[in-house]
């Protein structure tokens, strides 16, 4: 039996054997009948919306060996908003990102905003991308932009669309100096070469949040079936409503960048080298030029990663949080050239990893909170300084999210400056900034430990080119004193007592497993019970920000607000370790996070290192049981 979808009819109908194998006309394409309804819907649907010949190749190979299992995997399924946008691999099918998805997203997007914005055809939508795929025929990051702009030019939206590739941060800049009504990125950031990514900004320049997320989803839905010219991606050449905002948005994301700059002098005359590496990404000419702003010699580029290579070709992944083997080519080039800092951005250039050598030769590679520590302490310092009254501390704010590292809170504490935590992602960090700002307050620095940082607020997103030429100007002022990063990280320590965490992660590509892990913390010997020990570790306190439950507030119920669409569940333990368990919003990853704090002036951490140690092991053994779940451990996935 075979099923035919006969566009001219717009519907499926079943028909026997004898037209198996039989020529058809180019009104008709011919289905193996999979006997799932929902799946044949789908089938249906992809071949007479699909407009890309690979793509629909893809659909039509697999519908003819009867791989139902992989089609009913792609076509059954749509992807959510996550912690950082729509993300998934590159491919055909409504789970993956292609042209198609690309439109669907687009379409329902434009449908909300002309919901929520009387003056839409007035302000527009600013596009950018990022070089995946650019190597990958009629599937790269340039051709989705050219396909979001337009969807919305079709529609009399203006769009804002840079003519080359661009760190993520500039489209939530350009959309608040623009002042449009929001900013698409197509970007997968650190992700594997094979996966691509939409990211969507609201009109403050912050990530979407909900209710925003849920209402464009519904409306992709309702908006499913192409547009007649959303298709036309020669409107993103010709149309009289298409902009290239970059010169304008370069000029002045530089010349704010400058209100970083607190020691232009110094940095001229400073002795320090730097290597930096833009990971096969986008961030080469644009550190360069956040260096030229703040007075630096250019920064000594890794040559076999300065260009753009959607391939990634010199590193298994292109993520620079994965420490020092992934620096490798910088490590050896900062050696050969005499420079003791590397500097990384990653792909999109919206994080930075920084290594620093060390007396002995060899390099300190600082994680996220370690260098989270000095970005708080510097801007810190720098605030002091140009407020020498010190009236107004009281009411400025840092950030961070709730599996990062406390230090900034331990600082505020002891300075008088107030911090504030979120929930992980910079979606949640730059929706609360802007709301601080909007009450008169001023944010000095935010970030997340996955090497994410926002210094001041040019940027309200985590923005590496920014951080980059904020760490060369720390690390300049610190030699000048003949003081190292690490040194004043130590320093920083014993003033406000060590922070020693430790962050981890394991790959599961089940979702269900995932969720089973979670049921089973929830329901641990009894229905609705949470455990009380992990190991011989008492628990104190749990928090669980995916059900709203938290155990150290009188009510039960979680501050933080709810996070249903990921798992995150948070154990403070009678030792004063906290530990947290969630799942990424980007990868198929479970992470962990755990941290131990001791007092100012505790120099000797031998006891708190080794004690974190066996708590970490516990937690993998009681909790995570990677055997039993068939985790792939951090070290083996390598990305």
């Amino acid at each position: 039996m075979s099923v035919v979808v006969d566009s001219s009819r717009d519907k499926i109908s079943s028909n026997m054997g004898e037209r198996c194998g039989a020529d058809v006309n180019s009104n008709e394409i011919i289905m193996g009948s999979t006997g799932d309804k929902q799946l044949d819907t789908a089938i249906w649907q992809w071949l007479q919306w699909d407009k890309n010949p690979k793509t629909k190749a893809q659909i039509e190979s697999l519908l003819k060996s009867g791989k139902n299992r992989e089609l009913r995997e792609r076509l059954c399924s749509r992807m959510k908003f996550g912690t950082a946008g729509l993300r998934s691999s590159m491919g055909a099918g409504f789970s993956c990102i292609n042209d198609l998805t690309v439109i669907q997203s687009t379409q329902g997007i434009c449908r909300y905003l002309q919901t929520r914005f009387s003056d839409l055809q007035k302000r527009g939508v600013v596009v950018g991308y990022d070089t995946r795929g650019q190597m990958m025929s009629n599937c790269s990051s340039k051709r989705f932009a050219k396909l979001t702009a337009a969807v919305l030019l079709s529609q009399g939206v203006p769009v804002h669309l840079f003519s080359t590739y661009v760190p993520t941060p500039f489209v939530p800049f350009a959309v608040q100096q623009l002042k449009a009504t929001a900013g698409i990125m197509i970007t997968a950031s650190h992700n594997p070469k094979e996966d691509n990514g939409y990211k969507v900004y609201w009109e403050n320049g912050a990530q979407i949040t909900s209710p925003h997320d849920k209402e464009i989803l519904k409306c992709i839905e309702e908006n499913a079936e192409p547009w007649n010219d959303s298709w036309n991606e020669s409107l993103a050449d010709t149309s009289s409503l298409l902009q290239d905002p970059l010169k304008e948005i370069y000029n002045r994301y530089l010349e704010n960048v400058k209100d970083l700059c607190f020691h232009r002098e110094l940095n001229m005359k400073t002795t320090l080298r730097f290597v930096h590496t833009a990971f096969h990404g986008v961030g080469h000419d644009y550190v360069q030029l956040a260096f030229k702003a703040f007075g630096f010699a250019p920064p000594i580029p890794v040559p076999e990663q300065r260009d753009p290579d959607p391939d990634f070709s010199t590193v298994r992944c292109p993520n620079p949080e994965e420490g020092e083997s992934v620096l490798a080519l910088s490590l050896r080039l900062a050696e050969k050239e005499g420079a003791t800092v590397v500097l990384a951005t990653d792909p999109d250039a919206d994080r930075l990893a920084v290594a620093e050598q060390l007396e002995d030769g060899r390099w300190k590679v600082f994680t996220g909170n370690e260098m989270a520590a000095l970005f708080g302490w510097w801007l810190l310092t720098c605030w002091k300084e140009s407020h020498p009254q010190g009236n107004e501390l009281k009411n400025c704010y840092m950030l961070a999210t709730t599996v990062s590292s406390k230090i900034l809170q331990t600082i505020a504490q002891k300075e008088g400056f107030q911090f504030e935590e979120t929930l992980p992602g910079f979606k949640w960090i730059g929706n609360r900034v802007d709301t601080l700002m909007n009450n008169g307050k001023t944010v000095l620095f935010a970030f997340e430990e996955s090497i994410g940082f926002m210094c001041g607020t040019v940027v309200l997103d985590k923005d590496g080119v920014s951080a980059a030429a904020v760490a060369a100007e720390m690390a300049a002022f610190l030699k000048s004193k003949n003081i190292t990063m690490t040194q004043q990280l130590n320093r920083i320590y014993e003033m406000y007592g060590h922070h020693i965490s430790k962050t981890s992660y394991f790959v599961c590509n089940v979702p269900a497993t995932i969720e089973k892990m979670f049921e089973r913390l929830r329901n641990f010997k009894n229905t609705n019970s949470y455990p009380t020990s992990c190991g011989k570790y008492a628990i104190k306190h749990i928090r669980d920000c995916t059900t709203g439950y938290d155990s150290s507030q009188p009510n039960r119920k979680s501050v933080l607000p709810l996070s249903k669409s990921s798992q995150m569940i948070t154990f403070t333990f009678e030792n004063g370790c906290v530990a947290t368990i969630r799942s990424s919003g980007t990868e198929p990853k479970i992470k962990y996070y755990t941290e131990f704090c001791a007092s100012a002036g505790q120099s000797d951490t031998t006891y708190l290192e080794k004690e974190l140690t066996n708590l970490v092991n516990a937690l993998v053994e009681n909790f995570l049981e990677p055997v039993r779940n068939s985790l792939i451990w951090r070290s083996v996935s390598e990305c």
